[in-house]
């Protein structure tokens, strides 16, 4: 059992080199956002990704998961799956573009930018072409092929802060030099007045290059479709689509919210400040990012596995410990941290614990959620994220206009909670798996009591107090590692197997 959860930390090790340190280089962009624009202009970025994070849901409609079920069911073959979930989000991609384009001036006017209505053309082709690269991705992962996986998403990461470095910051200082050659053939192609708008020129760029990659893929597959066997995928990803619809309005509703909610003159500036410091617990969901890329193949993969149950307990054990661990790191060097971000937007930093301890019960209850997987009881995941988005939608309205993006951190933590605990008190009746729940508790609350004992330690040097955090992570690894067998005999030996590679 040691051996299967040391290869799951080898591959979300791997999956965590793209996900991880290609999102991490793209997070690296928000200290240039909230220094080079206002707090109302990053809120512009904030609120257009929010949209697209809710509209690729719609149009891959569980069918990334849905091929890994699938795939790993023999009688249908593999290519078969593979084409038919590859044309299923290819057509539902064609639709959304053409309906985005043709009505581009309507949807333009209710975001609330009559004037910018490229914004929805570039969005539209970004939002199709990345919903269309899932399915790709997802046979590289259900092949193994980590390193090709990461090196597509690096390129593509990597050409996307190319040119939004080039746009936001060395274009305009070229500009500037009039007269020399550099400055006139830049000025042919770059217009100061699109600003935010070569942001999301930049990700147009990127994910086309993306695609571009991923052809290979796709065209020494063979093709083929079924009918047949589209009707079982669409009848198991369905519930999945209003799970993951679901699951994306708890994540990226609060956005749209704020801006609709709060007064006219601070909604987009709030917005910012919002998504500005939801960004600094970027190592809390880039973690539990590169862990879901490695984990649901795995999970699928060991289903048939006599200890599967003990494994899934053990993986859940070991997950809470490391994001626990990212937890007290990111609080207890707030002092470091803080600079990610500008300055007009450190106002909202106290946000940051509750979203992290929220983004901790949504990987707990992603590790959950493995029993309607499994079982093809889908449909409960959809009940369980529509009763979140309900919370989420709730908290919000209400609270929003009493405390504004404060509301909006609390309602992803209530959210995530209740989503967690009715995960778990379905999950005991159909798919029993013994978790080590009072452990687990007590790490949690072990975590949290360090973080305000820490509070309370009287300020001193900076290099003191960076020793005194170190101390405060010390005492945590040590008192999980010294109570917890499980912890010593996984997360030890996985540590001096990443160490010597």
């Amino acid at each position: 059992m040691t051996n299967e959860i040391k290869g799951l930390v080898g591959q979300t090790a791997i999956y965590g080199l793209s996900s991880i340190l290609g999102r991490l280089l793209n997070y690296l962009l928000v200290p240039l956002y909230t220094n080079y624009f206002l707090t109302h202009e990053f809120g512009v970025i904030t609120l257009m990704y929010s949209y697209v994070a809710i509209l690729i849901v719609v149009i891959t409609h569980g069918m990334e998961t849905t091929f890994f079920r699938f795939n790993e069911r023999e009688q249908f073959g593999r290519e078969t799956v593979f084409g038919t979930s590859l044309l299923s989000v290819l057509s539902f991609a064609l639709f959304f573009l053409l309906l985005a384009l043709s009505f581009r001036g309507e949807i333009a006017s209710f975001l609330q930018y009559p004037e910018n209505t490229e914004y929805v053309i570039w969005f539209a082709i970004i939002i199709s072409i990345d919903a269309l690269s899932a399915i790709p991705f997802a046979k590289l992962r259900a092949q193994n092929k980590a390193f090709r996986f990461a090196f597509v998403k690096l390129l593509g990461i990597g050409v996307n802060i190319f040119l939004v470095l080039f746009f936001v910051v060395f274009a305009p200082m070229i500009v500037s030099r009039e007269g020399s050659a550099m400055a006139n053939i830049v000025a042919t192609f770059y217009n100061p007045g699109i600003g935010v708008g070569y942001v999301f020129i930049a990700n147009l760029v990127a994910s086309s290059i993306t695609l571009l990659l991923l052809l290979p893929v796709i065209f020494r597959s063979e093709i083929r479709f079924s009918m047949g066997v589209w009707k079982e995928m669409i009848s198991y990803a369905l519930p999945l689509l209003v799970a993951g619809l679901a699951g994306v309005l708890n994540e990226a509703l609060d956005k749209p919210l704020l801006q609709r909610l709060l007064p006219e003159d601070i909604a987009m500036s709030h917005l910012g400040i919002y998504g500005a410091c939801y960004r600094v617990s970027v190592l809390m969901i880039l973690f539990i990012q590169a862990f879901r890329f490695a984990a649901e193949p795995f999970f699928f993969a060991q289903y048939k596995n006599e200890n599967a149950q003990l494994l899934y307990a053990r993986v859940m054990k070991i997950f809470v410990i490391t994001c626990l661990f990212i937890f007290l790191g990111i609080m207890l060097y707030m002092d470091i941290i803080q600079y990610f971000i500008g300055k007009d937007f450190r106002e909202g930093l106290d946000i940051v614990p509750i979203l992290l301890m929220a983004h901790i019960f949504l990987g707990i209850y992603f590790n959950l959620s493995i029993w309607y997987k499994l079982t093809g009881q889908t449909r409960f995941g959809a009940y369980i994220a529509v009763i979140g988005a309900f919370i989420t939608i709730a908290v919000n309205v209400i609270f929003i206009p009493i405390a504004g993006y404060y509301a909006s951190a609390w309602g992803h933590l209530v959210c995530y909670l209740c989503m967690t605990l009715i995960s778990w008190y379905w999950g005991r009746k159909h798919y029993p798996i013994a978790y080590d729940i009072p452990r687990i508790f007590l790490f949690i609350i072990s975590a949290l009591m360090l973080y305000g004992l820490h509070s309370l330690v009287p300020e001193t040097t900076r290099v003191a107090g960076w020793f005194i955090s170190a101390a405060f992570l010390g005492v945590f690894a040590f008192s999980v590692l010294a109570i917890d067998r499980e912890a010593r005999e996984t997360i030890i030996p996985a540590l001096l197997k990443l160490l010597k590679r």
